[in-house]
């Protein structure tokens, strides 16, 4: 008999994919109530991503799933096109559905994954591509991802433009709820940027 293969995951990688998580889900469409009362749980420490999640977890707790989900309109649906169009097509070439999309479904069919049958969204949006990184690290879907896996896929999809947007994201005009989602977003980012930097290879 062989000894299953050792896929302990370490706290600090768990904490990482549940806040890439988080952000997929909070991106992917408007919370509910219970998604809103869970963000209102959070708490954060002292750091600037820290303050940034208590700031949004206060935000929360004073927000109406209505008025969420107008503002999560404006932003990102519009009449025609929202506020801001959250794909890294977008983002590092100007034009939807260009190559980083095409880059993106060869390395998702590498890893056997595939974009879900009721979902009509290109891949390279942030809610699924933070949702993918979630995945990885933990194994969700195959074994988890090796650092130099988890940051090739992140080097190649997520680090040239995820920061920009949520940067973006912070400052949109229409950004109440989801201005402190940008700086979450946008200091995670930095956090992870650098760590995977400082990781060689």
């Amino acid at each position: 008999m062989t000894a299953a293969p050792d896929t302990t995951i370490s706290e600090e990688d768990r904490l990482r994919a549940d806040l890439y998580n988080f952000l997929g889900v909070i991106l992917a469409g408007p919370p509910d109530d219970m998604l809103l009362e869970q963000t209102a749980g959070l708490s954060g420490d002292d750091s600037d991503l820290g303050q940034a999640i208590t700031t949004l977890a206060k935000l929360a707790k004073v927000s109406k799933s209505k008025a969420v989900e107008s503002e999560y309109t404006k932003l990102f649906i519009g009449l025609g096109r929202g506020e801001l169009l959250p794909y890294a097509s977008y983002y590092i070439t100007g034009f939807l559905n260009e190559k980083p999309l095409a880059l993106l479904r060869q390395d998702m069919s590498a890893r056997g994954l595939a974009r879900a049958d009721n979902t009509f969204e290109p891949e390279d949006n942030i809610a699924s591509l933070m949702e993918m990184m979630g995945a990885m690290i933990v194994g969700r879907f195959t074994a988890p991802a090796t650092l130099a896996q988890q940051k090739t896929f992140y080097n190649k999809h997520i680090g040239p433009w995820a920061a920009h947007f949520f940067a973006d994201l912070e400052g949109a005009k229409n950004s109440v709820f989801y201005a402190p989602v940008g700086t979450v977003g946008r200091a995670f980012i930095e956090i992870e940027s650098e760590a995977f930097r400082m990781s060689g290879d």
